[in-house]
């Protein structure tokens, strides 16, 4: 397919790097020619210099011959301008990045009216992975995601204190017909090795046929466990925090908001009912043990700073707070995330550039996705024999190291796959992968001979 993105930020990288890895044809449109030189040093693609809101430019680069253009740039209403005006030049299909808690008031009117097919919100994703996590799980959801005959579960180890210190390869091995997919430890998830140790406090990911998994249910969790979620404190009050208080507050949840900056905290009064919304800084210990930080259930850090949310993030769990959730959007942090402690953070980019390649791959070759913890993905693909990953053991594929191959279903058959398994053409094969290694992940599901999605 021909694409094209306007934004050569992270974004419209992420996206380039994952799109190409596809084996799509990609054109790049930004203002900064030395930044598209670097690029197109760097990868096999077709920049060009100028400002896409000129209906020149995208009449000079054919627009009507592209199948999908996404406006990335850092302008809400640019990139609306942008896609209506490509939509009506030709482009099959539009994306624009939308921020704006006013233009999501009314995105659906948007939409219809400038021709928009797609609209991603960094922040928007954000709050409804942490609203699925926080409320979803105080709400005594069973942990089951089905697809078909298979089915993935999750649950935490003090479930099963068997399993701890105990490999995953012997846990797979007393499970029988299921295994363990990926382990969310310490606020990150990782997918596991044969040889990985389970340890007290993970959260494991076990997928199975649906059948085994519904009894494993009913052994490892405990009905009526959560059901105390009532006071949630957010440290920062931009576009995550004002989301998340909204969805919260509309829950029933007492919801305290600090940020810093007065006037911010103005709106926010203006746009949040039934929010506590305090001005002050989040980092001042002093405060947050005056508004009652040990009495709270979960802690929310969504300030503008990486560094000021994992700080705070670690001073909530200091304070033992049983759920703290972080917004992290530097992949280099990853690591000294899993050491703090903190029980989920999230990265905007990830899901952002997930959320994309999904819309365009649409239902031809993945017929469904799911996230876990807003950090790894489960897809679930229709195999063929152009792909890297059909026809040859799993074990000689190569597969990235954050990529694992969970079930496969043949016909009425679930196979739970060993490095001897070989996918076969027509396969459905669920793979779960870290968010950070879609670009990767691309290659090896690609169709060599057409383009994974012709």
């Amino acid at each position: 397919m021909k694409i094209a993105i306007v934004g050569a930020g992270k974004l419209g990288i992420k996206i380039t790097e994952a799109l190409l890895g596809g084996d799509h044809s990609v054109t790049i449109i930004d203002k900064n020619e030395a930044l598209l030189q670097k690029l197109s040093s760097q990868m096999d693609l077709m920049t060009v210099t100028g400002n896409a809101k000129q209906i020149s430019l995208l009449e000079n680069i054919g627009i009507n011959t592209y199948d999908y253009l996404i406006s990335s740039t850092n302008s809400d209403e640019k990139n609306i301008v942008i896609c209506s005006f490509a939509k009506r030049l030709g482009c099959k299909k539009v994306i624009a990045r939308v921020r704006d808690p006013e233009h999501m008031n009314q995105i659906d009117f948007v939409k219809d009216l400038m021709g928009i097919d797609y609209i991603v919100n960094p922040d928007l994703a954000i709050t409804l992975e942490i609203y699925k996590f926080l409320v979803e799980k105080y709400t005594l959801s069973n942990g089951i995601f089905t697809s078909g005959k298979i089915s993935l579960i999750e649950f935490s180890t003090d479930r099963m204190p068997e399993i701890v210190g105990r490999t995953v390869y012997f846990v797979n091995e007393s499970l029988g017909n299921m295994h363990v997919v990926s382990i969310s430890r310490n606020g990150k998830v990782i997918i596991p090795k044969r040889n990985t140790v389970i340890m007290k406090d993970d959260s494991l990911y076990v997928v199975g046929e649906k059948n085994p998994i519904t009894r494993l249910n009913n052994q490892v969790h405990e009905k009526g466990k959560y059901t105390n979620l009532q006071k949630v404190m957010i440290l920062g009050g931009g576009k995550t925090g004002l989301y998340l208080a909204q969805k919260l507050s509309e829950f029933g949840i007492s919801v305290k908001l600090i940020e810093k900056d007065k006037a911010r905290c103005q709106y926010l009064s203006n746009h949040l009912d039934d929010v506590l919304v305090l001005n002050g800084d989040a980092t001042d210990m002093d405060l947050l043990q005056e508004e009652n930080i040990d009495e709270m259930d979960a802690v929310v850090t969504a300030t503008g700073f990486d560094e000021e949310n994992l700080l705070l993030a670690l001073m909530a769990k200091q304070h033992g707070i049983e759920d703290v959730i972080a917004k992290v959007s530097r992949e280099s942090y990853a690591t000294l995330i899993e050491s703090m402690g903190i029980d989920m953070a999230l990265n905007p980019l990830d899901m952002t550039a997930s959320n994309i390649l999904r819309f365009i791959q649409g239902s031809k070759r993945v017929l469904s996705s799911q996230l876990i913890q807003g950090q790894a993905e489960m897809i679930e693909i229709i195999a063929d024999d152009h792909m890297r990953i059909t026809n040859r053991p799993i074990e000689h594929i190569g597969l990235p190291d954050d990529v694992i191959i969970a079930a496969i279903h043949r016909g009425n058959d679930v196979i739970i796959p060993n490095g001897d398994t070989e996918i076969l053409k027509n396969d459905k094969v669920i793979i779960i992968c870290l968010l950070s290694e879609i670009p990767d992940l691309e290659k090896f599901i690609r169709s060599g001979r057409t383009g994974f999605f012709k």
